[in-house]
């Protein structure tokens, strides 16, 4: 029975003072908190191929050039419960190299250990796409992800 990999299960969350954003290897995901009651009409949000805008109240919560290139016409904003708004860009590049280690170039960077653990969640989504029905529950995927990739000696032994 092959397993369906879920896009939430160990997801990686890089907290911000406004939220947090994850990823994975199509997308990039944006959670901000706003003011319950916050409504659509007190949110301006522009999405970009490589700079994002969200103003709520006219207050500038998220302002800056995007670490990688998006699509456009893929990028959605939502206003859930009047008190959070999730922004879900589409990367140009789905390799599952391209882990961004910040969400804006020289802002909201994942500490170190986060981007690791980011990046082994997009190898791990990887491998399971490739490799269909294995069992991935008991792997433990190792190494150093800044020197040059994963060791994957270990898996199905």
């Amino acid at each position: 029975m092959s397993m369906h990999f879920d896009e939430r299960s160990g997801v990686v969350p890089c907290r911000t003072s406004w939220g947090l954003w994850y990823q994975t290897m199509e997308e990039v995901y944006i959670e901000v908190a706003v003011p319950p009651g916050t409504t659509a009409k007190e949110v301006q949000c522009v999405l970009e191929s490589r700079h994002l805008s969200l103003i709520v109240r006219g207050k500038n919560i998220l302002k800056g050039k995007l670490f990688g290139c998006t699509i456009v016409d893929e990028g959605t904003w939502t206003l859930e419960d009047r008190k959070l708004i999730r922004i879900v860009l589409m990367k140009s590049n789905r390799d599952a190299g391209n882990c961004w280690p910040s969400l804006l170039e020289n802002e909201y960077a994942a500490d170190p250990w986060v981007q690791d653990e980011m990046q082994k969640k997009l190898t791990l989504e990887r491998f399971q796409r490739e490799t269909p029905g294995f069992d991935f529950s008991g792997a433990d995927i190792s190494g150093n992800y800044s020197k040059g990739g994963p060791d994957f000696s270990n898996l199905g032994k």
